[in-house]
């Protein structure tokens, strides 16, 4: 077995926390790879991760070791990029996390559409709203819709996320429309369930921000079954554009209070910082970021 491989297989077993998570995320025997750790020590002549029955942990060799280790990864994983032809066939895995709606709405057309450029690809899809731990589970790369918190991830972004606030036209004829994020209070509102509290933020017209108290009749964690809601007249929802634009496109939904603005997100592809990329995935995130720019399609019939 080549060195790279042995340093790769070092840091996989680093940032995995552990000889076994490293082996279940590369597919491998633990054996494998705790025999790729030791050729690496041996050849190096010391020790880079003390183990235990529980948990590896690096020497002060092996921080060092593994810092430049992964430099070298990636000066080597990007010279393979750029000697090797653009078209080659992509080849390999790619486990990536993508939110519930925005990943079965438009994210699943985008990646069909690069799997059949590169048939030689094996995909594999986590679909949820849970904040997964890249290192920990393996994941090459997460699509995230927020406002990006963590410092040791890197973010490329995809498009903007856009928010609109509306109704059914049969919930205004029963309740009058809102003109003012005051008039909240006094209608129902269907709540996106990973929102603390029960108030709405607006910016006005002025460049102010508005908070609204809302009168919170439905709460769910899934923007589809609120939009379903909204259409069936169930109340005010507050949800992005590229889950209700067919609505509003088609009239089923009515947009409301335009001229209070909404703050928007940004859905971004993350890896982290310590992660070389692969050539699959670097292909894959410049695939989505040409895909989506400009504004998105969802947004431009609003």
């Amino acid at each position: 077995m080549g060195q790279l491989e042995d340093m790769d297989a070092f840091v996989r077993v680093v940032e995995a926390g552990g000889i076994t998570r490293a082996a279940e995320q590369m597919g491998v025997a633990k054996s494998a790879v705790s025999r790729r750790l030791v050729e690496l020590e041996g050849r190096l002549g010391v020790q880079l991760v003390q183990r235990t029955t529980r948990q590896s942990s690096l020497t002060e060799a092996g921080r060092g070791y593994y810092e430049r280790a992964l430099q070298i990864l990636a000066d080597v994983n990007e010279l393979n990029a750029t000697t090797s032809d653009t078209k080659a066939q992509l080849e390999g895995g790619l486990k990536i996390a993508v939110p519930l709606s925005f990943g079965l709405q438009h994210l699943v057309p985008a990646i069909n559409a690069f799997v059949d450029a590169h048939p030689k690809l094996v995909i594999h899809l986590d679909f949820s709203y849970r904040q997964v731990d890249l290192v920990e589970e393996g994941f090459d790369l997460a699509i995230r819709i927020a406002e990006l918190q963590d410092s040791t991830l890197i973010a490329r972004r995809i498009a903007p996320i856009r928010f609109a606030l509306c109704a059914s036209r049969a919930y205004l004829e029963s309740n009058g429309p809102p003109t003012m994020p005051q008039d909240l209070k006094d209608h129902d509102a269907l709540q996106y369930a990973l929102l603390s509290g029960s108030s709405w933020k607006f910016i006005s017209p002025q460049g102010r921000q508005v908070t609204a108290p809302i009168r919170v009749r439905m709460r769910a964690n899934n923007g589809e079954f609120l939009r379903d809601a909204a259409v069936d007249g169930q109340g005010i929802a507050r949800l992005p554009t590229f889950i209700v634009w067919r609505e509003i496109e088609c009239g089923e939904l009515v947009p409301l209070m335009t001229d209070h603005a909404i703050e928007p997100l940004n859905a971004y592809a993350i890896y982290p910082q310590t992660r070389h990329l692969s050539q699959r995935v670097r292909a894959l995130i410049d695939f989505l970021v040409k895909r989506f720019e400009g504004e998105p399609y969802w947004d431009r019939s609003i």
